[in-house]
C-alpha cells in the first residue's frame, strides 16, 4: 500500500498493539478506523490490569534489549508529555535462590547489561536482607537490581493513548466485532461485522491478541491462546510493600515463573506466575485453576511470609497470544494483499509499546524495518527463543 494522506486503515483490536499502530498510523495521515467488541481498555485484553513490567533484562538475547532501550527512552518520553505520569520507574529486582552462572537468564542479563552500558546492582542474601527485607532471609543468595525499569498502568496507559489517537483523528468503534474479513479478487478489501454491516478500507491491520486465530484460523500453527493466572492479594502494612524496599520483581523466574509488583498506596499487590499455562478458548469463562491458589500461598510462606495468609482481592487469568517462538508477528501476510497481522504479544508485548506502533505503520506502508528480523512473517519452526517469555505481567 502506498503512503498516502487518503489511505484507509481498519484496524481490529484496541489493545496495545492496535492502539499504537492507530497511533502511529493516524501521526502519518491516514484515516484510521479502529475496532474493537470493548468497551475500552477491554477487560478480557492482555493489555488491561493495573500493571505492566517495563525492564529490558532478556537473557543474552541483545536484540530485545536494544529494543527494549529504545522503548525506555519513548516511556520516559511518554511520561513527560502526559499530564500525570504513568510509567513508574521503581527500578526492578531479578533473584536466583543458586548463584549465578553462566547461561542461567540472571546472569547472562546482568552481563549484557554491563557490557551495553547500564549498571545494574549485584544483589547478595545481606544486601537483599538490608534492602528488600520482605524477602525470607537466606531464601535467595544471588541476583541484581536494575534501577533502569519498574511498571506502566498498563490499563491507563492503553486509555491515554487512545485520547491521543482521537485527538489525532482516530475513529473508534467500541462494542462492535469483527465476523471476518472481506477479499475481493484475492485482496483483504475490508471487514464484515457481526451485526451484518461491513467496512471497505485500503488495509486491515489485525490485531486481535488471544483472538488472533480465531479470526485467521490459517495462523492457528502459529499463534494460539494460553491462559495464565494472576492473583491481587491486599498487603499489610502496606508501606512494606511499596518502593524503596519493596519493587518489582521475578523469583528464580526462568526457573519457577514467579514475578510481581510492589504495592499500590491502596495495598492492592500483584503475583502471577508464567509458566507452561493451559491452551484456552478466548471466547470461554475465564476460571482460574481452584489449585492455584494453594499454590500461590507456598510460594508466599518460602519467600514472602508476610504476605502468607494475605486476603485475595482478585483473580485473573491473563491471555497471551503465545507464538511458537516467543517472537511477535508484526507484517503483511504475503498471501492476502492488503492484510497485516499485529499479533503474538507472548505474555512480554507491553513495555515495547512506545516502539511497537511504528514497526505496525512500516508494516502497512510496505516498509522494511529492523525489527523484521524477528518479527517478520515466518512459516511455524522447531524451536524458538524462549528468553523473549520472561513475562511482563
Amino acid at each position: 500500500m502506498a503512503n498516502s494522506a487518503t489511505s484507509r486503515v481498519l484496524v481490529v483490536g484496541g489493545g496495545i498493539f492496535g492502539t499504537t499502530g492507530a497511533l502511529a498510523l493516524a501521526r502519518r495521515g491516514h484515516d484510521v478506523e479502529l475496532l474493537d467488541p470493548g468497551p475500552l481498555p477491554h477487560s478480557d485484553a492482555s493489555s488491561t490490569d493495573i500493571s505492566k513490567a517495563i525492564r529490558m533484562d532478556y537473557g543474552a538475547d541483545d536484540f530485545y534489549m536494544a529494543l527494549m532501550e529504545t522503548a525506555m527512552d519513548g516511556w520516559r518520553v511518554w511520561n513527560a508529555e502526559w499530564e500525570q505520569p504513568l510509567f513508574h520507574e521503581t527500578g526492578f529486582l531479578l533473584l536466583t535462590r543458586d548463584a549465578m552462572a553462566p547461561g542461567g537468564f540472571e546472569y547472562e542479563s546482568f552481563r549484557l547489561l554491563q557490557t551495553r552500558g547500564h549498571r545494574p546492582e549485584r544483589i547478595t542474601a545481606k544486601s537483599l536482607a538490608e534492602h528488600f527485607p520482605a524477602w525470607t532471609r537466606g531464601g535467595y543468595t544471588d541476583g541484581y537490581f536494575n534501577p533502569e525499569a519498574g511498571w506502566a498502568e498498563s490499563g491507563e496507559v492503553v486509555c491515554q493513548l487512545q485520547r491521543t489517537a482521537v485527538q489525532l483523528g482516530v475513529t473508534i468503534r467500541e462494542n462492535t466485532r469483527v465476523a471476518g474479513l472481506i477479499s475481493p479478487n484475492g485482496r483483504i478489501g475490508g471487514v464484515n461485522m457481526t451485526d451484518g454491516t461491513s467496512l471497505e478500507a485500503d488495509a486491515v491491520v489485525v490485531a486481535a491478541g488471544a483472538w488472533t486465530a480465531k479470526l485467521l484460523p490459517w495462523l492457528a500453527d502459529r499463534i494460539h491462546p494460553v491462559g495464565q493466572p494472576v492473583f491481587h492479594f491486599r498487603a499489610d502494612p502496606v508501606p512494606a510493600f511499596r518502593p524503596p524496599q519493596f519493587v518489582p520483581w521475578a523469583a528464580d523466574i526462568s526457573r519457577t515463573g514467579w514475578y510481581g509488583f510492589a504495592a499500590l498506596q491502596d495495598g492492592t499487590l500483584k503475583i502471577a506466575n508464567h509458566g507452561p499455562g493451559r491452551r484456552v478458548d478466548p471466547d470461554a469463562p475465564r476460571q482460574v485453576d481452584p489449585q492455584a491458589e494453594a499454590t500461590f500461598r507456598r510460594f508466599l510462606r518460602d519467600s514472602l511470609p508476610a504476605l502468607a495468609d494475605a486476603p485475595v482481592l482478585a483473580t485473573r487469568l491473563c491471555l497471551y497470544a503465545d507464538t511458537w517462538d516467543g517472537d511477535f508477528y508484526l507484517d503483511r501476510d504475503p498471501e492476502r494483499p492488503g492484510l497485516i497481522v499485529a499479533s503474538g504479544g507472548s505474555g512480554h508485548g507491553f513495555k515495547f509499546a512506545p516502539v511497537l506502533g511504528d514497526v505496525i505503520a512500516d508494516a502497512v506502508e510496505g516498509i522494511e524495518n529492523p525489527a523484521s528480523i524477528r518479527f517478520g512473517w515466518r512459516p511455524k519452526g522447531d524451536a524458538g527463543h524462549e528468553e523473549a517469555r520472561h513475562t511482563e505481567g
